[in-house]
């Protein structure tokens, strides 16, 4: 049976996709095991997680240019490779130094695989299809980041910490082999010269901006290196941003955000990745530190949210091409942030059944905004810009949930002291009233991850439906049209 090319394509984009976001939590629950093994401390280990998230801000902004000069096969390959040999070398990893550094150059493949699979898939879909390809790539946008934990917490529980690693090898080589026989290549006739100050003030700006983030979850807003770096972050970015209006060929075109549906879909996602990290990064300290669970528990608790986004995935595609984005992103948003307000009625004596009911409800609300938003933000953008906005969309989900762990860890801390909690490695066993004054930190955080994610339905309000009838079924599109051509005529 003869596969259609453009499933062949979506099959390699989900691979990279998948080994990227999996990346990104299958390694926390290890933090604890790795700095007893090497015998280091909170600072220094920390870098383990640091150092990729920061290695990924540098080398997302050059994918788009480069899938366009030297292909996106090519450079997919070049991703893929990198990050596979990485993986390997951190599971060989001697000391605590020499770790950072891999995570470092796993950070480099893992930057250019998510933007350039991206780019390929909607390059390879038509745009009548792309709510399809939307909801092929919320199975590893929801799965991957969801099963890290329990795969995680069960690895380095039943077997050791280097098989957190370890487990990208063979799915890398599978990728290697499909990409290298069956997909097509594609360069772009006028990809454009290197920016070499754009991509030094895109990759600096962000690397500082991410670092104070990262380092706000522990030291506070308040903090001199937070402040400093966030500063400074903040006017390297502005820098890039004036410099890039005036270069023929941007690093990241920032005149993209003129496009009205990519500036709203883009925002959109950043605000609603805001509130969901948020809420996603406390629960699990609730369910281990608080409520005694293992990480291997925890991850089981948490895991039917990946359940839910696959349940409604193929739905949300079925009515995304009848209703269109905006009124389905609103929803799931909705959803989604009563969720995080339903956390504040959990206690230690929650079932876990209830917490899991509420992360199936929580992944649906997920899904029902996912879809749309992938399908739709690509619609009005020319294939040529495909790369560079696929670049954009990226950075802008990184930096909403770096910001929103970010957010949710400076509040959780900040509530617990302020009403007279400790931050306890288990609660049971402690007088009543400390119990009760940490849960409430930890509902406090909650309802600002909820109202983080009630945020992005104010910026779902800003998409049109119309903008993105050439992704709906043909009906919509040409209703859409016979508007645009009656509007016109009025004026």
């Amino acid at each position: 049976m003869k596969v259609d090319y453009k499933y062949i394509v979506a099959i390699v984009a989900t691979v990279g996709l998948f080994m990227d976001l999996l990346d990104g939590t299958i390694v926390n629950v290890a933090v604890p095991t790795l700095a007893k093994d090497f015998n280091t401390g909170t600072t220094t280990i920390e870098w383990v997680v640091t150092g990729y998230l920061l290695s990924l801000a540098v080398f997302i902004p050059v994918s788009g240019w480069a899938g366009d000069k030297f292909g996106t096969k090519r450079t997919f390959l070049f991703a893929l490779t990198v990050f596979t040999i990485a993986s390997t070398s951190c599971a060989l990893a001697w000391n605590v130094q020499s770790l950072i550094a891999f995570r470092v150059l796993q950070g480099v493949g893992g930057g250019m695989l998510t933007p350039v699979g991206t780019t390929m898939l909607f390059r390879a879909f038509p745009p009548a299809e792309r709510s399809k390809a939307a909801a092929l790539m919320v199975v590893p946008t929801t799965v991957a980041p969801a099963s890290g934990p329990v795969l995680g917490g069960f690895l380095v529980q039943y077997v050791s910490w280097q098989w957190i690693f370890l487990v990208n090898i063979p799915v890398g080589i599978a990728g290697l082999i499909i990409t290298a026989r069956f997909v097509k290549e594609h360069k772009e006739a006028q990809p454009g010269k290197f920016d070499p100050y754009g991509f030094t003030l895109a990759a600096s700006g962000m690397a500082a901006t991410l670092y104070a983030l990262a380092e706000a979850g522990s030291r506070g807003f308040d903090d001199s290196r937070v402040i400093l770096f966030g500063l400074a972050g903040v006017a390297l970015l502005i820098a890039f941003w004036m410099a890039e209006l005036r270069v023929t060929d941007p690093m990241i075109d920032v005149r993209l955000f003129k496009d009205r549906l990519f500036r709203a879909c883009s925002t959109a996602q950043f605000v609603a990745m805001t509130g969901f990290s948020g809420s996603l990064f406390v629960l699990p300290f609730l369910l281990q530190r608080e409520r005694g669970l293992s990480a291997f528990e925890s991850g089981l608790t948490t895991f039917p949210m990946a359940i839910g986004v696959m349940f409604i995935a193929q739905p949300a595609s079925r009515v995304y091409r009848v209703i269109g984005p905006k009124r389905m992103i609103a929803t799931g948003l909705i959803i989604a942030s009563l969720t995080s307000f339903t956390f504040v009625r959990v206690d230690l004596e929650t079932s876990q059944w209830t917490i899991r009911a509420i992360m199936l409800v929580r992944g649906c609300g997920f899904g029902l905004m996912l879809v749309p938003l992938q399908a739709a933000t690509f619609a009005t953008i020319s294939p040529k810009d495909t790369g560079r906005a696929s670049s954009i969309y990226s950075v802008s989900r990184m930096l909403g949930q770096s910001f929103g762990v970010a957010i949710a860890a400076t509040v959780l801390t900040s509530r617990i002291s302020h009403r007279g909690g400790v931050p306890a490695a288990h609660l049971r066993g402690l007088p009543e009233a400390i119990q009760h004054s940490t849960l409430l930190a930890y509902h406090d955080t909650f309802v600002v991850a909820g109202l983080l994610t009630l945020v992005g339905v104010v910026a779902a309000m800003l998409i049109r439906d119309r903008d993105a009838a050439g992704t709906m079924r043909p009906k919509a599109h040409a209703a859409a049209r016979e508007d645009d051509a009656i509007a016109a005529a009025a004026h």
